[in-house]
């Protein structure tokens, strides 16, 4: 089992920024992948950044140049800066665990982001 505890998110103006960050703590192995999904209300969730444990990463295309993961293998933690935000990018945003040997991912509980336009 793996635990995420997320931080960061709210509510911002569109063109402002937020940074959000995530805890990982338990069963953790070291081939793993972290990254940020979101959802907004009516629509599935999606995926927007992730980043393995070597550090190559997978972004969204409609968030490509204004979002940036990273990662803190030694904390086994995962950050997603989000610049030049939009009101479309309003919804929940759930950090992800996932490795090989996992049937499905971890998820963290949510954080919400509003961007206002």
């Amino acid at each position: 089992q793996v635990q995420l505890v997320e931080s960061g998110g709210g509510l911002v103006q569109a063109g402002g920024s937020l940074r959000l960050s995530c805890a990982a703590s338990g069963s953790i192995v070291n081939t793993n992948t972290m990254g940020w999904y979101r959802q907004a209300p009516g629509k599935q969730r999606e995926l927007v950044a992730t980043v393995t444990r070597g550090g190559p990463t997978n972004y969204a295309n409609s968030v490509k140049g204004r979002f940036t993961i990273s990662r803190d293998n030694a904390k086994n933690t995962v950050s997603l800066q989000m610049n030049s935000l939009k009101p479309e990018d309003s919804a929940v945003y759930y950090c992800s665990y996932t490795s090989p040997w996992m049937n499905h991912p971890s998820w963290g509980q949510g954080t919400q982001v509003t961007v206002a336009s």
